[in-house]
């Protein structure tokens, strides 16, 4: 649900980017707020397990493909505020280094994907756990699962407003269109979503935030264990995923607008995760693959690592004026 430059007109983007900055510096300000060093790396992992996870496309039907957004999943994890930092730090990787979204969309990517879907989404799954009874983690699970599901629905939606907004294609055209097959592809979203929740409540339910209040023993073995994970899905599963056009893809393909879409400015070697180095595509997947998870996890960790100084610092400061 990348969109390219050329889709979106200089107002449009201009909104798009100035709520986007909104809900990052709003988010940002809370999880320094209530960061604890302990999360850290949790932040660094989500965001390398959902870049090695987009890679991933998985056939939906008629010829079109689907990928995991991961922005609901990494609120329940972490929280709504952290999973924004979460999702910005990876569509800023696969932006500047990857030419995957355009430079002058960026904002409204961000706005869709780490902002409405992650929001909503979590909004969703608070309220649905609270009213489903009966055993708690089945709850979790099925709240889990079907916020995900809104949530890529959710993205679709204001893509779609967006580029209405835009005139690059009327409301009444890319409502329904981006809708629906957002549908199907949220399924998968949800699917993964609630399987990954429910592994990971049986396994280690601190890492679920508010479900447990006990501390997490060897988060760093989780971590590492985590992060080799992730790796192996971008080296082993990604060049193998599906080579259809994704949602936003087929749609404007169905409505003719395709062509709109600008080159990027971003000049980068790594554009359609290749490593320029390698003749072989499925190897050359598998390397920039990895180079990004590990990307990715760099700029969530050194990002949440930037914010706790600052939170320990101010604490301190204001012990000293209590004194």
């Amino acid at each position: 649900m990348h969109l390219p430059d050329g889709f979106l007109d200089a107002r449009t983007a201009l909104l798009s980017t100035g709520a986007a900055a909104a809900g990052i510096t709003l988010a940002v300000r809370r999880v320094k707020a209530s960061l604890t060093p302990r999360q850290i790396p949790l932040l660094g992992l989500s965001a390398a397990f959902v870049f090695a996870a987009q890679m991933v496309n998985f056939p939906v039907a008629g010829g079109t493909s689907g990928h995991l957004i991961g922005g609901v999943l990494a609120s329940i994890l972490l929280g709504p505020s952290a999973a924004i930092i979460v999702i910005t730090c990876v569509l800023m990787v696969q932006c500047l280094m990857f030419a995957d979204g355009g430079l002058l969309a960026l904002g409204a990517n961000l706005f869709n994907m780490a902002i409405a879907s992650v929001c909503g989404g979590y909004f969703i799954y608070t309220i649905l756990r609270r009213l489903l009874r009966g055993d708690p983690l089945r709850a979790a699970v099925c709240a889990a699962a079907f916020a995900g599901w809104c949530g890529t629905v959710l993205a679709s939606i204001c893509c779609a407003g967006q580029l209405a907004l835009s005139g690059t294609v009327s409301w009444s055209l890319a409502f329904p269109a981006m809708a629906n097959i957002h549908m199907l592809i949220g399924a998968g979203e949800g699917l993964a979503t609630g399987l990954i929740v429910l592994a990971v409540l049986k396994s280690r339910p601190e890492l679920v935030a508010g479900f447990a209040e006990k501390p997490m023993e060897s988060r760093g073995t989780v971590v590492s264990y985590g992060l080799l994970l992730c790796l192996g899905l971008a080296v082993f599963v990604a060049p193998f995923a599906c080579p259809w056009p994704d949602g936003l893809e087929r749609v404007a393909e169905s409505l003719g607008v395709s062509s709109k879409a600008a080159a990027p400015l971003v000049t980068t070697p790594l554009a359609n995760y290749t490593f320029p180095a390698f003749t072989s595509a499925t190897v050359a997947t598998a390397v920039a693959g990895a180079l990004g998870t590990l990307i990715a996890f760099i700029a969530a960790y050194g990002l949440a690592r930037a914010l706790v100084p600052a939170l320990k610092s101010s604490k301190a400061d204001a012990g000293k004026n209590h004194v």
